[in-house]
């Protein structure tokens, strides 16, 4: 057995457990116990590309993580696509999960996908958004990896590492909806960490952030750079999630 607080951090599209390499040497010197999976098609795991992976592949993924290294009380952090994956696990094995931190990341509700995980959004507006995906994809299977500048990376070794080791993403995974069998993410403190230079407005990460400063079950952050938090600001990143597994 151990004391150490035990995080899993689940990276978003494109990306691998590679991201949160500065992020997770900062919070292992903090003697957290950090897990960095990466999901199945990406990273060093994009031999597994076929058949193409779901969003039930990516929950599964780390749900097995969890069981397998007996993880209880975990506090279990999503970046931006990885909103979906987290809340599946939480549904899958709520009792295991301590705390989910939503690091400007989707918040989606019994039913939802990656495109109606916005609060409020008309089902018009969200089937134009699923077909702005599918349009993305060259062979309607997966999503190339956008210039590491969109996501507020500027730095130029920074923009060179993004680049040489993102991968494409499976499209199906962003169509796929969750399903709930225990209430989601209910009933499991939660927090909501806004990257606010500049908002990723474009994905809704803002309205989330919105229903978060409500409070009740959600603690609500801000972190002042772009989308790829762990990336350009590690340091802030880290002490975030680290005080957030602090309240857990």
């Amino acid at each position: 057995m151990t004391s150490k607080t035990s995080y899993v951090l689940i990276h978003g599209a494109w990306l691998g457990g590679w991201c949160w390499a500065r992020v997770r040497t900062l919070m292992e010197s903090a003697n957290a116990r950090v897990f960095t999976p990466t999901l199945s098609g990406l990273g060093e795991r994009a031999h597994l590309a076929k058949p193409v992976p779901s969003l039930d592949t990516h929950i599964e993924d780390v749900v097995r993580v969890i069981e397998a290294e007996e993880l209880e009380r975990v506090v279990l952090v999503g970046h931006s696509y990885a909103g979906m994956v987290i809340t599946g696990v939480a549904d899958r094995i709520k009792s295991r999960i301590g705390k989910l931190v939503y690091l400007d990341a989707a918040v989606p509700s019994d039913g939802d996908d990656f495109v109606s995980h916005i609060p409020g959004i008309a089902e018009t507006d969200a089937e134009r958004r699923r077909s702005a995906f599918r349009s993305m994809s060259k062979d309607g299977s997966w999503l190339a990896p956008p210039p590491p500048e969109k996501a507020g990376v500027s730095e130029v070794q920074d923009v060179d590492w993004v680049k040489r080791r993102s991968t494409p993403h499976p499209l199906r995974t962003w169509l796929d909806p969750v399903r709930f069998h225990n209430s989601g993410h209910q009933g499991i403190a939660k927090t909501y960490i806004l990257a606010t230079k500049p908002l990723t407005t474009i994905m809704g990460y803002p309205v989330n952030g919105e229903v978060a400063k409500k409070g009740g079950e959600w603690a609500y952050r801000e972190i002042s750079c772009g989308h790829a938090t762990m990336v350009v600001e590690p340091q802030r990143t880290a002490e975030l999630l680290l005080e957030a597994g602090a309240i857990a």
